[in-house]
């Protein structure tokens, strides 16, 4: 009888990657993979701890797996293991508790376990090295997910995910290049680089930079598009966005995370930057990759946040003009300074900021969308959707188009024609 594994994940792209790595060791190893709502032998959490949601809903799901089988192995690991280990390890229905490190040996470490709980929380802040654990299949199959970096120097005072995932730490030109040679080898066209601040990679060397990885990737032939996960604006960013033209399979599409356009809340946020810096980051990008889609990460209700401050921000983001805006409350994280900053906002407070932003942010989709109507997109094509094909273009926006044949898969040109009930129609244009 095939032993079974199931996997829920928490939290970023870099989480979602190395599930994604884990279910192909299991599966190596003979494993079944399951949904997590059904009976398995092994249930495996993959966490977060960004917030205290996060913290939330990963005991959520530890709890769910013991009510589904009893007797099943629970392993939870991930960046909530990390900062937390005593909390989870406390859990009764935990059976073995592994870090942000640690994971390439999960499989190894499931079929050790007796009646004992097994503890394997190290030190994040003694890795130096890249964990490598390569992944030869996504089930997204038109686009790839790759982790190219691990670990964050930064420090911001909000932000627990230094002591998650440690110091900055780059996985090799050569590991990247295999990687996606095999990711070529199975048809994928288009991979998205992700890691927990992509900006830095080389940093911690100096031998290499993100261009570096993009140099690599572009002489890939198979490979027709290379998209970047989020990223950190730092003084680093802008030397090499300025070469970022060069790259012509460069997607369009920059998520550059901002928290706040109020230069007084960004430096109590401990962020190396001014409102003034990161608009001339992004009118940088602007000018380098003409109909670029620019998208962001807003904190709202940081300590010591006065109403003069938010509209500050909310002024600024309207100025932008962002394709898109991930608008959230600012949640206390034990053990970073903001936690302890005089000034903590009331929760409706916080509640309204937010309110106030999604209204703008709904109509700055809406308008980025309607700019998009007469032009010209190569669209990427990933499902069959109510009679229509739907792919995504460079700059990240849905596009419906009818074909006579399955294009999935296929990359088209699309003239838009239409912006219809917030979403874009077009015809191939061959």
């Amino acid at each position: 009888m095939a032993k079974t594994v199931a996997f829920y994940t928490l939290g970023c792209k870099v989480n979602q990657y190395e599930t994604e790595s884990m279910s192909e060791m299991f599966k190596s190893c003979g494993y079944e993979i399951r949904g997590f709502e059904e009976f398995a032998d092994v249930y495996v959490i993959n966490t977060c701890s960004v917030t205290s949601l996060a913290d939330r809903k990963s005991r959520t799901q530890i709890r769910k797996a013991k009510k589904i089988n009893k007797n099943a192995i629970v392993v939870v690991c991930g960046c909530y293991s990390q900062t937390n280990p005593e909390a989870v390890e406390a859990i009764p229905d935990v059976d073995i508790v592994i870090g942000s490190s640690g994971k390439g040996d999960i499989v190894s470490i499931v079929e050790q376990k007796g009646e004992e709980k097994i503890f394997k929380v190290n030190d994040i802040m003694e890795q130096k090295v890249f964990e490598d654990s390569p992944v030869t299949g996504h089930n997204d199959k038109t686009r790839a997910f790759m982790k190219i970096q691990d670990g964050c120097d930064n420090y911001c005072t909000y932000c627990i995910i230094p002591y998650a995932r440690g110091h900055v730490r780059s996985r090799s030109l050569e590991s990247i290049k295999k990687e996606a040679e095999e990711f070529a080898r199975k048809g994928f066209k288009e991979i998205v680089l992700t890691g927990i601040h992509i900006t830095s990679y080389g940093k911690e060397t100096g031998e290499y930079t993100l261009l570096d990885v993009l140099r690599t990737l572009h002489g890939i032939e198979e490979i027709k598009r290379i998209r970047l996960g989020s990223l950190e604006f730092t003084p680093e960013l802008i030397k090499i966005a300025e070469n970022f033209a060069q790259f012509p399979k460069l997607c369009n599409h920059f998520h550059v995370s901002l928290q706040s356009g109020c230069n007084e809340t960004l430096r109590r946020m401990g962020r190396r930057y001014t409102a003034e810096e990161y608009m001339e980051g992004i009118h940088l990008l602007c000018k380098a990759f003409p109909n670029a889609a620019i998208t962001t990460d807003i904190m709202v209700g940081f300590p010591g946040e006065t109403l003069e401050e938010f509209m500050q921000s909310r002024d600024f983001a309207e100025k932008a003009e962002f394709a898109k805006m991930h608008i959230f409350p600012y949640s206390a994280r034990s053990g970073t300074r903001a936690a302890k900053m005089d000034g903590q906002i009331d929760k409706e407070i916080k509640k309204k900021r937010v309110e106030l932003l999604e209204s703008l942010n709904k109509k700055n989709i809406r308008l980025f969308a309607r700019k998009q109507v007469a032009k010209l997109h190569k669209v990427l094509f990933e499902q069959e959707e109510g009679g229509y094909y739907v792919g995504h273009t460079t700059n990240y926006l849905l596009v419906y188009v009818k074909s006579n044949r399955d294009i999935t898969k296929e990359i088209h040109s699309v003239r838009v024609k239409a912006f219809k009930d917030d979403k874009l129609y077009g015809d191939i244009e061959e």
